[in-house]
């Protein structure tokens, strides 16, 4: 089961959102609110998928017009 991260959503001006993690299930509804407070929460999306390859290689393509030099700033150029 993956491990989501959630946020308090601040009702008050100045308050600051507390973070927290859930492990659910795929098909489990996101919260809605905290379990242990009731206090409304958001779930946070974060992270990323990176794909790695042996020899630093990128599998996507880098050529073409969406990527050159001063326009992508991945340096391969």
């Amino acid at each position: 089961m993956p491990t989501y991260t959630y946020e308090t959503v601040p009702t008050h001006e100045g308050e600051t959102a507390e973070r927290f993690e859930v492990r659910q299930g795929f098909n489990d509804a996101p919260l809605a609110a905290h379990p242990e407070t009731g206090v409304p929460v958001r779930r946070v999306i974060s992270g990323g998928l990176g794909l790695m390859t042996k020899g630093g290689e990128s599998p996507v393509p880098t050529s073409g017009p969406a990527c050159g030099p001063g326009s992508c700033g991945c340096g391969r150029f």
